[in-house]
C-alpha cells in the first residue's frame, strides 16, 4: 500500500467530515439536520478542491481512499465526549 503526505488541513477536514456525519446520523432535532449538511456539503467541497490532489496526478483516487482510511476512526476527545 502506498503511503501518502496528507496535509494538516485535508486531514483536519476530512476528520471534521466524519464527525459530522456520525453527528448526523444520530441527530432527531431536523434543524439542527439542516446545519450538519450544510457542514458536510462546505466539508466535502474544501476535501475535494484541495490543492494537495494536483500534486500527485494519477494518484488521486487511491490516495482519496488512503485518506478515508486514515481519518475514519473516531478522535478520541470526541468518543470521551
Amino acid at each position: 500500500m502506498s503511503s501518502f503526505d496528507f496535509p494538516d488541513d485535508l486531514l483536519q477536514a476530512q476528520r471534521a467530515w466524519y464527525a459530522a456525519y456520525r453527528q448526523l446520523a444520530q441527530e432527531e432535532n431536523p434543524s439542527q439536520t439542516t446545519v450538519l449538511r450544510r457542514t458536510l456539503q462546505r466539508l466535502s467541497v474544501r476535501i475535494a478542491a484541495h490543492p494537495y490532489w494536483a500534486t500527485i496526478p494519477g494518484r488521486a483516487p487511491a490516495a482519496r481512499m488512503a485518506l478515508k482510511q486514515q481519518t475514519w476512526a473516531p478522535d478520541p476527545a470526541e468518543a470521551r465526549r
